[in-house]
């Protein structure tokens, strides 16, 4: 990967985050004490302060909470990407990340919109979640 400020430096403890994110899967850390999920990934709760927490798989739904559109960012590798959208969303599992919105034309955001986990070279991001068709297992009603 080149140098960029788009990816933190991975350590021992966040590996099996990068690793699921690289297989296409988004983890998350739920705590045995409190059962509630939270992210970033912490060695401990942030809500008990319990040290009993472990990976979970996230189900990579999230609602959009906020965003703005970047039209400038000089550092490597935004600027080749502006404009992108930086947003906070809602986590199905209950906690706020920070991330990109792609697949989406600017003029469609709106607050609350459903989205889905996507990934791009191993980082997660969200885009629009694709309605399933009517009468599909998992589909919403109409």
């Amino acid at each position: 990967m080149s140098a960029g400020f788009d990816v933190p430096e991975v350590d021992a403890f966040t590996r099996p985050y990068w690793d699921g994110a690289a297989e296409g899967r988004l983890l998350v850390r739920r705590c045995g004490g409190c059962g509630r999920a939270h992210h970033y990934p912490r060695e401990f709760c942030p809500y008990c302060w319990s040290e009993d927490v472990a990976w979970e798989t996230a189900s990579g739904r999230a609602t959009l909470y906020t965003w703005s559109v970047v039209h400038r960012n000089d550092l490597p590798p935004f600027g080749e990407r502006v404009p992108y959208v930086a947003a906070v969303v809602d986590l199905a599992e209950g906690p706020r990340m920070m991330t990109e919105v792609v697949e989406c034309a600017e003029g469609a955001l709106r607050i609350g919109m459903e989205l889905e986990v996507a990934f791009r070279a191993g980082v997660p991001v969200f885009r629009p979640r694709t309605p399933l068709p009517p009468g599909f297992p998992g589909a919403r009603p109409a």
